[in-house]
């Protein structure tokens, strides 16, 4: 049986997959790894103090993750709040995806 101590010794994205026994595109995973477990975390970090029984916490973390790859496997774009934040604090000038201004080996391409 897991627990939420064993949750929290997860690393990889595949790792919380394979934890909740869930099927998931490595593709999808390869290119939104980092977006998709910043927002994964923003939404877990809601519910983890808000839920005392261990049993309903592991499955409000799994079904977070499930929403946050729906999401991203369904098209999810940011909205039009993440665009004006990505605006106000300069970061436009990098990836077009999510505006790092780090720039990899494919035609300036963060490879997000």
């Amino acid at each position: 049986m897991q627990t939420v101590n064993d949750f929290y010794k997860l690393r990889d994205t595949e790792d919380f997959f394979e934890f909740f026994g869930l099927e998931f595109d490595q593709k999808l995973i390869n290119i939104k790894r980092f977006h998709m477990m910043k927002e994964y975390g923003t939404l877990i970090k809601k519910g983890l103090d808000s839920i005392s029984d261990e049993n309903k916490l592991l499955e409000f973390l799994k079904f977070s993750l499930l929403r946050v790859y729906g999401d991203y496997k369904t098209g999810h774009s940011p909205s039009a709040a993440d665009v004006w934040n990505m605006y106000e604090t300069g970061k436009l000038d990098g990836c077009s995806s999510c505006g790092t201004s780090s720039t990899g080996t494919q035609g300036g391409s963060c490879g997000c």
